[in-house]
């Protein structure tokens, strides 16, 4: 049975009776205090929305808030769903106003002529994607390069104004007006009226996403309808110049072109819509991004010694304090989000800033890490065929306020000061960031170059190989015949972030970077791997067995979790084959904390040439069961499967040959019993001769990419300004995965399952490609 929310933001529960609820799939029923006094315009949400929301990651993912009138969503899977899905949750709420307006507001806005129409932010398909296709093309990374140098010139005027007073708020000073000179340039809208435009765009904040006052109501209404009047004055000045440059212009000009598809409705109240979105949210991601950094002290004197860092360091600062908190979403039919019923019509609050720091998706993911290689999968520029087309001017304007601003003052400070913020459920930033440096110790007081030195960053998502902190080896050791263990820790003494078991991380070794489990103390804040010598391999664990020693420094990626264990099942059938043990070893010691039903199962050639068996004897001796080759013991995987009870769970790491035999014999169990890590796919790379290019018909974006013999599916789509996810890049993690709506799949990954493979509808783009050449549709 679906729930129907009360209509009244006021009202309680529709179902009042706790076991009614429960049955019933009700989250105003467990925690019902936390549910029912959840409130977005004051107390917790307000001052950290991610933590204020732990609670309900934790318990209740999916509830009802009633003084909201609102289904607040806060995992990350739940919005990333919520976010693909943009006909079941349709955007057509985003921009209406979260609290009601009164009649006298309404009023006022008439009096102005307000007819405030959809946007390309909460239009639906058909509609929206017609649009967005004749008007994207300005927002291409490509395209957006040349708008590097005005970037730079701007903040490098605004630094040079403050760089010798020794205190000064960079809001006012730099944040605030930069980004809207930036914005102003790229539509093509003269640079003037700027107060004028700051006044009528904190309007436009707080009418559609604030909770202001009966008597503030009106105020802002004339401060809307005046801001309403303005667009409409400065397209029709903009309709008189022919030869215009800019976005709008280029919008103006598909209006008298396709007048069926860019309406005069629709350019008017883009105009209003896009003055505030392409500069609002990069002014105050950029004043968080500075407030974050400057309070974790390491992270910004790394930046200021390796800027390469800036990219990767900014996508942390948009995952762990974005400037968009929440969006919203309306769905079109009754639907199931993560087990609870949702009527048709219910009005969604997904919580970006929650679903940021959900350790389910980031490992240690409330702690702040500018080396996390994972950061770019925030969710706060959203995600599928609305996310923000404007996400990289606004990570170029970023990129270049930190560098500019790490080399001329890299012993810039936070000055004592207490932060105000804007009540309302979606946009988060102070209003006012104060620092302060001592002038006498400007590096170009100094150094006369330092300030004409720049470091450029291509537009688009972070270079991942640029993501990697320094580490030192503090134990070398034999584990057993051919495997060596290390022991690491942060080269600079600082601990390492925390991680699950199933984690992994990634030594970069002279020419060589290799992926390997975690085995030690996840909470001990140095990290402890196991790596057996392939001499069959492509010579990586060959060279890190030969050169390091204790005292080396070389550089690591993660932790990262593509392996993790579930830890709601009845029972656990651990199995190891092998070097497979490190992930596996690292569950049993999870599950033994958790007081879990579990089995162990470890098999080797022979004893020697097993890592931990004396731990493992020690720590799981009750449960475990060894298996050595030259001893006669072989696993009795058939057995094994079959006794797994309902509820209980596979978890196995070895070589091909053991995880294929569980795929066949698991294949008649419930979809989620079976889980697995592979070490290698087994695939060298590319071999461009013996490689078909092909194409791949994007739908959500309207782009038709060209695949050459020698790229890979994921490199078009990242040099399409389109970000995917990836990791391993040789098809063994999956992050990469993307929806196939149509066409025949070359599945060359470790991720699928026979099953999977066999219904074509999902791809790992760093491997996979079309068969034979053919032409492949794409959800993306």
């Amino acid at each position: 049975m679906a729930v129907t929310p009360p209509n009244s933001a006021s009202e309680a529960c529709p179902l009042s009776d706790e076991t009614t609820a429960q049955q019933n799939g009700c989250p105003v029923s467990d925690p019902a205090a936390m549910a029912r006094d959840f409130d977005a315009f004051q107390g917790a949400y307000q001052v950290d929305p991610a933590e204020a929301l732990r609670w309900s990651r934790d318990q209740l993912p999916v509830f009802y808030a009633p003084k909201l009138g609102y289904w607040v969503v806060t995992r990350y899977d739940d919005i990333k769903a919520v976010f693909r899905d943009n006909i079941l949750f349709s955007p057509k709420n985003v921009l209406e106003k979260i609290t009601p307006a009164t009649d006298a507001a309404m009023t006022v806005l008439k009096s102005y002529g307000y007819a405030m129409n959809r946007t390309m932010v909460n239009e639906d398909e058909p509609a929206h994607m017609e649009r967005r296709r004749v008007l994207m093309g300005h927002f291409l990374p490509e395209n957006l390069e040349k708008q590097q140098e005005m970037v730079r010139r701007l903040t490098r005027q605004k630094v040079d104004e403050f760089i010798d007073s020794g205190r000064v708020d960079l809001v006012e000073a730099m944040l605030y007006e930069v980004p809207l000179l930036v914005a102003l340039h790229f539509l093509g809208v003269p640079e003037d009226e700027i107060e004028t435009l700051r006044t009528f765009s904190l309007a436009h904040s707080v009418n559609t996403w604030g909770k202001p006052s009966d008597e503030k109501q009106v105020e802002v209404a004339h401060d809307v309808g005046r801001f309403w009047q303005y667009a409409g004055q400065v397209i029709e000045r903009m309709r008189e110049e022919k030869d215009g440059q800019g976005w709008m212009h280029h919008t103006i000009r598909m209006n008298a072109e396709m007048p069926d598809v860019v309406t005069d409705s629709y350019v008017h109240s883009m105009m209003m819509a896009i003055i505030v979105a392409a500069h609002e949210t990069t002014s105050l991601a950029s004043t968080n991004m500075f407030k974050t950094l400057l309070a974790h002290r390491d992270a910004w004197e790394d930046i200021c010694s390796d800027p390469s860092l800036i990219p990767n360091a900014v996508e942390e600062c948009l995952r762990y304090a974005g400037s968009i908190m929440a969006w919203r979403r309306q769905t079109t039919a009754a639907t199931t989000l993560n087990g609870v019923d949702l009527p048709e019509g219910a009005k969604l609050l997904i919580v970006q800033a929650s679903g940021n720091q959900d350790e389910r998706h980031f490992e240690d993911g409330d702690s702040f890490d500018i080396y996390r290689d994972n950061a770019v999968d925030h969710l706060t520029f959203g995600y599928g065929a609305h996310q923000c087309m404007g996400k990289n001017i606004g990570r170029m304007e970023m990129r270049i306020f930190l560098e500019e601003m790490t080399r001329r003052l890299p012993h810039l400070k936070l000055a004592e000061q207490d932060y105000s913020y804007l009540p309302n459920t979606s946009f988060r930033g102070p209003d006012h960031l104060w620092v302060e440096w001592d002038t006498a110790h400007t590096p170009e007081k100094i150094l006369s170059e330092a300030r004409r030195a720049k470091h450029e960053f291509a537009v688009g998502a972070p270079a991942r190989r640029d993501i990697a902190r320094k580490i030192r080896v503090t134990e070398t050791r034999s584990e057993a015949e051919g495997i060596l263990g290390l022991t690491i820790e942060d080269a600079q003494g600082r601990t390492l972030p925390n991680w699950s078991a199933g984690a992994h991380i990634e030594l970069c070794v002279g020419d060589y970077d290799r992926k390997y489990s975690l085995c030690g103390d996840p909470e001990r804040g140095t990290y402890q791997v196991a790596i057996l010598c392939e001499n069959q391999g492509r010579g990586g664990s060959r060279h890190i067995h030969k050169t390091l020693k204790n005292g080396a420094e070389i550089k690591m990626r993660g932790p990262s979790n593509l392996f993790r264990l579930d830890e709601g099942a009845a029972h656990y059938v651990l199995i190891a084959g092998g070097i497979g043990v490190t992930p596996i070893l690292a569950m049993a010691d999870r599950l033994k904390t958790l007081g879990k039903s579990y089995e162990l199962h470890y098999a080797g050639r022979s004893k020697r040439t097993m890592a931990f068996l004396n731990r493992v004897s020690r720590d799981h001796g009750p449960v475990l069961s060894l298996y050595a080759d030259d001893e006669g013991r072989i696993m009795d995987l058939a057995t094994m499967v079959a006794a797994v009870p309902e509820g209980g769970q596979i978890y196995a790491c070895g070589p091909h040959g053991l995880l294929n035999a569980l795929e066949n014999l698991t294949d008649g169990l419930p979809q989620d019993t079976y889980h697995f890590e592979h070490f290698s796919t087994g695939i060298s790379g590319l071999d461009p001769a013996n490689e078909s290019s092909f194409e791949a018909e994007l739908t959500d974006s309207g782009m038709v990419l060209q695949v050459a013999a020698d790229a890979t599916l994921l490199d078009a789509i990242l040099a399409a300004g389109i970000d995917v996810a990836c990791d391993c890049r040789e098809g063994l993690c999956g992050s990469c995965e993307v929806e196939v709506i149509e066409g025949e799949i070359d599945h060359r990954d470790m991720v699928l399952t026979r099953n999977e493979r066999a219904q074509s509808n999902r791809m790992m783009s760093c491997c996979s490609r079309a068969k034979n050449g053919a032409r492949i549709k794409l959800a993306l």
